[in-house]
């Protein structure tokens, strides 16, 4: 770029979640800021209240709008729409950013966006919401599961058609955009910080299967379960994370007698999960709604080989035989099989992992801030026009 720019970010959901896009989006933005942008993003608020952020040289600016807690999911909060809605407009008139970049079509994204499209402000627009990954907190039942899908997706959409660029983060991802909502769309790769993960580490002498991610009913660990019963030996199986179905698992893995081989280990810092890929042998991700999937890109990093369901995105990351193994999503008997060859093979594994650490490099966060950087500029070349006047700096919107 030719300067630093001052972007606005709006985020649903920012650590301290614990999930894919919260992680991205704090990565990116503290990459942003690394790189002298003046970044500020406005997002719920962790604990209830709103508040202001607090400056710090080479960090995002975080802005915070009222929260309440979602029903049943006691670890994530959102804003109500309405409060989002005059938030976020606040927050813009405050900022006054070169660019606008919105993170999802919910309260937050949709307000910012709604707001800025109409202020005459540049705007992206990048998607990572799958139906999938709510239709169990929305508590929908099976048999209208597919309507909701679609409506879903028709409000994806007629949301950000606002947005001067749109991307997704896989070419998969930006298939499936364009065949749901007609909307035009560029593929852009969340990156992950290829030297966190791939540092120096050598997998536990005891082979272990890896999982990290949400345990929720998409991501299908159950299905893991059942297939790392069928995988004799010393094997174990470690699971990273937490979600509504933690206790149900738990006790599938007793019930089929692998208490004493399945670990869950809960959610952990980052340094734990770092040395968790490091101590795996195989990372398996079974997931089934997987538009990128950090997790996997992670323990690529950390030049593992990986087992993972043929769906969405995740065949972008897997070549069979080259880095891992792909099996067909609901196929216990498939998915043990193919732990069973990398578990029982270990010059695969290390010929595979190395595979994955090379396949890994283009996903590398700095090109990943390099492509977001050329959207800016080609959005803010379009001549858009700011039509606010100025406005003097606000506190934030009370609850």
């Amino acid at each position: 770029m030719s300067r630093p720019l001052r972007i606005l970010i709006a985020a649903d959901t920012y650590p301290p979640d614990v999930n894919g896009a919260a992680r991205f989006t704090e990565r990116f933005a503290s990459g942003l800021a690394g790189r002298g942008h003046d970044v500020h993003v406005v997002a719920p608020s962790s604990t209830g209240p709103a508040s202001a952020p607090v400056p710090v040289d080479g960090r995002p600016s975080v802005h915070r709008l009222p929260s309440y807690r979602v029903p049943g999911q006691d670890r994530f909060r959102f804003t109500m729409p309405g409060i989002a809605a005059a938030g976020t407009e606040r927050v813009l008139r405050d900022v006054r950013p070169d660019v606008v970049h919105v993170q999802s079509h919910f309260p937050v994204g949709r307000g910012l966006l709604a707001a800025a499209s109409g202020a005459g402000y540049p705007t992206v627009a990048t998607n990572h919401f799958m139906p999938e990954n709510l239709l169990e907190h929305a508590r929908v039942p099976d048999a209208l599961a597919e309507r909701v899908t679609g409506w879903a997706w028709r409000d994806l959409g007629r949301v950000y058609r606002a947005a001067d660029a749109v991307t997704a983060p896989t070419p998969r991802a930006v298939d499936l955009l364009v065949s749901r909502t007609g909307l035009s769309a560029s593929a852009v790769s969340c990156g992950i910080d290829l030297g966190r993960f791939g540092g120096a580490g050598e997998p536990d002498p005891e082979p272990t299967v890896l999982f990290v991610g949400r345990l929720e009913r998409e991501k299908r660990v159950d299905e893991l379960i059942r297939a790392f019963a069928l995988v004799p030996g010393r094997a174990r199986l470690e699971i990273v994370g937490d979600g509504t179905r933690r206790q149900g698992w738990t006790d599938l893995a007793r019930d089929l007698g692998q208490a004493s081989r399945v670990r869950f280990r809960g959610t952990v810092d980052d340094d734990e999960l770092v040395e968790a890929y490091r101590r795996s042998s195989v990372f398996c991700m079974p997931g089934v709604a997987e538009l990128q999937s950090l997790v996997t890109l992670e323990a690529m990093a950390a030049g593992r080989p990986v087992v993972a369901a043929d769906a969405v995105a995740l065949p972008h990351l897997v070549r069979p035989w080259h880095n891992g193994l792909l099996y067909r999503p609901g196929d216990v008997s498939g998915l043990a099989g193919a732990l069973n060859r990398l578990l029982d093979d270990p010059s695969a594994r290390a010929r595979m992992g190395a595979a994955s650490r090379e396949m890994v490099a283009r996903h590398a966060l700095d090109g990943t801030l390099d492509a977001f950087e050329d959207v800016y500029a080609g959005v803010r070349r379009a001549g858009t026009r700011v039509t606010w006047t100025p406005a003097e700096r606000t506190e934030p919107i009370a609850a």
